[in-house]
């Protein structure tokens, strides 16, 4: 997308910050280093000396992408009724969790405590760099962080050319993933190469920070032993696995599942990325998703949009990379650390605060139960949707049933007076007889109307 004029970005700044730029920087380039959809950034100098960049949100970006959301759900919501795949791939779903990753990229304040994190769970690291965030330049459309100088991952040649290991690039693209998903539940979503720089000494840079994802310690769990099953190819594991999380439902043959993974799955095994189709893989996988009813997890999504990029980017820079040898070790280590003594300990030394502060209450809470039992004031609430569906299910039954007992007494009386003309007032055995048969009719054929409907 084409840049917007400097001098736009320029008043976007002051406004912000509340101050000419020329008090803000000793020097401000309103030429942009580079721009994008949502914002642009420009290059700086802090009265203090150190080098920056400003990155300034397009004016009127957020109407653009509310009105592109508002289609999309549209769309999605077509998709979802009259597509036979609909409700399995839940479109509706994946553009909540679109809708609300672009928006939160619309926060620049957002994106910087991003890079705040970040940076914090890799400081000092020989992997990855992540540049310092300057606060008190930082507002909801404006962003100053430190400038970084690197050679962009794309440029294959040029690494090569400084003596870099594209091995050593390969297994630690790797590593970084692994150990943002697992060890800090914290991840770079948006790992295109161009938001990737390497150091002279092999070390990554990342820039960007507004799409970050999390996962559940659920999906965290299953996923993580997911890919360790895969990895032992245990695909009766993998299955079991699938079955439990919900990701498949519940009546699904194990046997069959496991028997269709294995069957995507061998080919590619133990094989470098180079001999890989990833194209091809992926549209297995998809076909096996379709055959057992495999339902979208719209959460996982920026996880497996940033799979992807860790694939382009491997298969660019070193593609006799053994993903699987390179990955196990990683995964191993770290569900050892989830499992076991020490784990347990871990978890009841971080519950001890709570327990503390709560197990005072044990006996007064003992006694009162207690009490209240045997004085017979005890009562149980329990609360269930198959419950509560069973009642109104039985209630509707037990009002059909009055509807058609009524229903037929009246029939049956209207039938008996109209029997007994002459014995009775003429007004009692015609329009009487009449009015109730007629009655009783009517509410069998609304009994009947609603069973049917039910």
């Amino acid at each position: 997308m084409p840049p917007f004029p400097g001098d736009e970005a320029q008043r976007v700044i002051e406004q912000a910050l509340g101050q000419p730029v020329d008090e803000i920087f000793a020097g401000f380039e309103q030429n942009p280093l580079a721009s994008a959809s949502i914002a642009q950034v420009h290059t700086a100098r802090l009265k203090s000396g150190e080098e920056v960049v400003v990155k300034v949100l397009r004016p009127g970006i957020e109407k653009v992408i509310k009105q592109d959301v508002r289609l999309l759900y549209t769309l999605a919501r077509m998709a979802q009724r009259y597509w036979g795949d609909g409700k399995r791939l839940r479109p509706v779903d994946v553009v909540h969790e679109m809708e609300k990753t672009l928006l939160d990229e619309l926060d620049l304040s957002r994106e910087a405590a991003n890079a705040t994190l970040l940076r914090r769970n890799f400081l000092d690291s020989e992997m990855l760099y992540v540049p310092e965030v300057y606060w008190d330049h930082v507002r909801q459309n404006v962003l100053v962080m430190e400038r970084i100088y690197g050679i962009p991952v794309g440029q294959v040649d040029e690494l090569k050319r400084r003596g870099i290991s594209m091995k050593l690039l390969g297994e630690r693209g790797v590593e970084i993933f692994f150990t943002q998903v697992f060890r800090d539940n914290f991840f770079h979503a948006d790992m295109h190469p161009g938001n990737i720089f390497v150091e002279p000494g092999g070390r990554y840079i990342s820039v960007d920070f507004g799409i970050m994802g999390t996962l559940t310690t659920e999906d965290q769990r299953y996923l993580a032993e997911n890919l360790l099953a895969f990895f032992n190819r245990d695909y009766r594991r993998v299955a079991e696995l699938h079955v439990q999380s919900n990701w498949i439902p519940k009546g699904t043959r194990v046997e069959e599942f496991e028997a269709a993974i294995r069957t995507v799955s061998e080919p590619i095994f133990e094989k470098p990325l180079s001999e890989i189709s990833f194209g091809y893989f992926l549209l297995r996988l998809f076909q096996t998703a379709r055959r057992f009813n495999m339902e979208i997890q719209p959460q996982l999504v920026l996880l497996q949009k940033t799979l992807l990029n860790i694939e382009g980017l491997g298969r660019q820079l070193y593609p006799e990379l053994d993903l699987w040898t390179t990955a196990k070790p990683f995964m191993e280590r770290w569900i050892k650390t989830q499992v076991g003594p020490r784990a347990f300990a871990k978890r009841l030394k971080a519950g001890l605060p709570e327990a503390s502060e709560q197990l005072p209450e044990v006996p007064r809470l003992a006694y009162r139960v207690l009490n209240d039992a045997a004085n017979g004031r005890l009562e149980l609430q329990w609360q269930s949707r198959q419950l509560d569906a069973l009642r109104d299910e039985l209630r509707e039954a037990n009002r059909r049933t009055v509807g058609a007992v009524g229903g037929g007494s009246l029939l049956l009386g209207g039938i008996g007076l109209n029997t007994l003309a002459g014995a009775l007032p003429p007004l009692l055995t015609g329009w009487g007889a009449g009015i109730a048969a007629t009655a009783g009719l009517m509410l069998l054929l609304r009994v009947l109307w609603q069973s049917s409907r039910s």
